[in-house]
């Protein structure tokens, strides 16, 4: 059974947009969405922040990887309404020059090929080290789900360790 028509001209009528604030990378920000538009399409569309990718669009390959109160989280399924007041973490506020460990020892270890798939697993990367600052391969293995076609997984791996050893205090 199909819903009635409700507009004068036989349109269905949308239900209207809803403005939303968003703590995103430590700002309070506005947006006239939706209720189910992806956080994704929200970073991306309405916010401009392009860094977060969408990849496979069914939270599997973890290009749209933010952070949701610390907890690293597929943007591209996650209705806007969804967020409420969680403080949401993006690519762009890991660090503006480049300085975070993880990117780094990104950059020291080569890990990008193509590179779309970076930002999420960075993000990924980082919501691990944030709760085992010093991970083994097998807490790696269980936090880094996410996909990458050109298959630098060991690169990832090399540079999670590398980041970790750059967060050590050194023995005096």
């Amino acid at each position: 059974m199909h819903p009635e028509p409700s507009g004068k001209d036989g349109r269905y009528l949308r239900e209207p947009k809803l403005q939303y604030t968003l703590n995103i990378n430590g700002s309070q920000r506005h947006v006239d969405v939706d209720a189910d538009t992806p956080l994704l399409w929200v970073l991306r569309d309405a916010l401009g922040l392009t860094g977060t990718k969408f990849g496979c669009g069914i939270a599997i390959c973890g290009a749209c990887t933010v952070h949701l109160n610390g907890q690293a989280t597929r943007s591209c399924v996650l209705p806007v309404s969804a967020v409420g007041s969680a403080h949401i973490t993006t690519i762009e506020s890991l660090s503006p020059d480049r300085s975070h460990a993880l990117q780094r020892a990104w950059i020291a270890e080569q890990v990008p090929q193509c590179g779309y798939c970076q930002s999420g697993m960075l993000m990924a990367a980082a919501a691990l080290m944030s709760s085992k600052p010093q991970p083994s391969d097998a807490d790696i293995d269980t936090a880094m789900t996410n996909l990458c076609r050109c298959g630098t997984y060991n690169r990832v791996r090399r540079a999670i360790k590398r980041a970790a050893g750059m967060l050590v205090e050194p023995q005096t």
